[in-house]
């Protein structure tokens, strides 16, 4: 068996990286495409050795069979150059090597792929003689995909011209990888292929020659599908940054994925336990409502403040000039902190995206004492009573610890708080997620009005379960304070498709509280799952999260390091956190149970 490498494209959708150098000349944490692929292919058994590698080559060719000298290559490497690489596409490139997949079996690879060993592992190992490896289609994925019958028989190839987003259930996406016997090759695949270029040209795709092949009553070759394998294809800069990530070193990946800060939808089978949001809300029927109206959408400008702002006064029940929508309630954060005068009290741990906005001499905190990071309303107003702020910032429940104070010792806090001259800040994300819900929120206009110097934050994110619309509010009766705010943030900051969602959520609202009753029952479950678990000890918490203390054998970065590289699970390493001062902790998001179950299990494994 040989290996066939087309190599012979410009890459021009990677901009400077090829601008003198051919596609696989690119490098992955240091590394070239095409040295890594000569490197996995030097090893591949049989179960004997490959007979050679064949390279077609093009654009900057020489350059490239310089590089491939260098190399050491142990097996034969032999050369098949495509003179006319600008005009043509990889129909054309292949049928120039069309002698050798005559001669035997081959394996055909094109350069700008990237996958781990096992990958060939799976085609090579396979006694069928003619494959297409594919894998379950995912919304990252560009290119050809098929469709496969019971047998995993190929019924049809599927250009991206004729791609259909109504039928991606059905749709597997080709790797780019085949394994051609001699006899396809001599009785079906060069027959065609011949055929093929001389009646359309060119400048066409070899996959074109397959889908004509899987029209036949016997086509002779199969899909071969994937089974979580890692690959990806390398078209431009943002593959590029997402494939170094992913094939890299297990600390160095999960401090790339770390600094990505979410879009963890371009991660095949990732499951995110590290980002926070409502597991069960919302329902298939609002999903359903914005679908329908997606289109509409996209096309039309949303409203302005004044109006999101009505829409977000009727969606929590308070006042419009009460309140203030962000795109996210990151956005109303940052507004926030810019203006405020004194010094800043913040209980740690805590979520660091209020202290960061500010100098570290603008921060005083309260660390919390003991093992849990518990603490009270009286634990804060005896701490800050002599304390120099002008204002106190209290996350409840608390992010990462999941502390809760209830709300009848909140309003005591209230009252101290308006008494001592302090403005108090209350981010309440969480709350819906607290024992008592839904009367447990700060959101209600007598309470407002009878403390204007409290701000209550609110990110729709988290518990109404859309982190992708970026919404979120700020809310208080100091009504000078949220008419400065709504001139801070620009007049559109908020979509069509979040402007829609506060629109339309009235009719949904029993949903959500029957979710968050689900919600909180799942929590008790995985609760109890996690408990078991020798190497955490795990924190009561009143969120949709549990901070848990990692034990020997296990530190919280090898613990999170390991799940990643492991079983694709991404949870949140606390021990950088301020206050934790070293600790082993991890903050781990409660999911629906089916995900839940996955992380039990791994940690189990383990």
């Amino acid at each position: 068996m040989q290996a066939i490498i087309l190599a012979a494209g410009m890459g021009k959708r990677l901009g400077d990286l090829t601008q003198n150098n051919t596609k696989c000349m690119v490098k992955v944490n240091g590394v070239t495409l095409i040295e890594r692929l000569l490197r996995q292919l030097e090893k591949v058994r049989t179960p004997e050795p490959l007979s050679k590698i064949v390279i077609v080559t093009g654009y900057e060719g020489k350059k490239l069979q310089e590089f491939v000298s260098t190399l050491g290559i142990t097996c034969p490497v032999e050369y098949v150059d495509n003179p006319i690489y600008a005009t043509t596409n990889n129909i054309y490139s292949l049928y120039l090597a069309k002698d050798y997949l005559l001669a035997e079996d081959s394996l055909l690879f094109e350069s700008d792929l990237i996958f781990e060993d096992s990958v060939i592992d799976c085609i090579v190992q396979n006694p069928y003689p003619s494959l297409a490896l594919v894998d379950k289609f995912e919304s990252w994925m560009d290119g050809t995909v098929v469709t496969l019958d019971e047998e995993d028989n190929i019924k049809r190839f599927i250009p991206g011209s004729k791609f259909s987003y109504e039928a991606t259930e059905e749709y597997y996406k080709t790797v780019n990888i085949y394994k051609f016997s001699k006899e396809f090759s001599c009785s079906h695949y060069v027959p065609f292929l011949a055929a093929y270029s001389k009646a359309l040209g060119n400048n066409e795709y070899y996959e074109q020659v397959l889908r004509v092949i899987a029209l036949l009553d016997k086509p002779e070759i199969k899909a071969l599908i994937l089974n979580g394998e890692a690959w990806y294809e390398i078209d431009d800069v943002q593959d590029l940054d997402i494939a170094e990530s992913m094939f890299c070193e297990p600390s160095v990946k999960l401090r790339k994925m770390e600094g990505r800060y979410g879009g963890y939808w371009r991660y095949p089978r990732i499951l995110d336990f590290c980002y926070l949001v409502n597991p069960y809300f919302p329902n298939d029927r609002l999903m359903s409502e914005l679908k329908a109206n997606f289109e509409k959408l996209v096309r039309d400008y949303p409203s302005g403040m004044r109006v999101n702002s009505l829409l977000a006064g009727k969606y929590f029940g308070i006042r419009q000039d009460y309140v203030c929508v962000g795109n996210g309630a990151a956005e109303l954060i940052k507004a926030l902190m810019e203006s405020l005068e004194g010094k800043l009290g913040v209980i740690l741990p805590t979520f660091e995206e209020y202290p960061n906005r500010l100098s570290r001499e603008s921060v005083v905190a309260y660390e919390t004492e003991g093992q849990d990071f518990s603490y009270t309303a009286d634990n804060l107003m005896d701490y800050f009573n002599d304390k120099d702020i002008s204002t106190l910032l209290l996350v409840n429940p608390d992010n990462p610890s999941g502390n809760f104070i209830a709300k009848a010792d909140l309003l005591r806090l209230c009252i101290w708080s308006r008494n001592k001259g302090i403005r108090l800040i209350v981010d309440e994300s969480f709350v819906d997620f607290s024992e008592g819900t839904p009367n447990n929120t700060l959101l209600c206009n007598d309470i407002l009005e009878s403390y204007p110097h409290m701000i209550v934050v609110k990110s729709i994110s988290k518990s109404y379960g859309v982190p992708g619309l970026r919404l979120g509010i700020m809310a208080s009766s100091d009504k000078d304070f949220i008419a400065w705010l709504k001139k801070e943030v620009a007049i559109w900051n908020i979509n069509s498709l979040g402007e829609f969602y506060m629109q339309i959520f009235g009719k949904y609202e029993k949903n959500y509280q029957q979710a968050c009753v689900q919600f909180m029952n799942e929590r008790k479950r995985f609760m109890n799952e996690l408990s078991v678990i020798p190497f955490l000890r795990v924190l009561p918490s009143q969120a949709n999260y549990f901070l848990c203390e990692v034990l020997p054998p296990y530190t919280s970065r090898q613990l999170t390091e390991t799940l990643l590289e492991k079983y694709n699970i991404l949870i949140k390493d606390c021990s950088g956190k301020n206050a934790m001062k070293g600790r082993n902790f991890i903050r781990i998001a409660v999911r629906d149970t089916k995900d839940n179950n996955a992380l039990t299990e791994a940690m189990k494994q383990l």
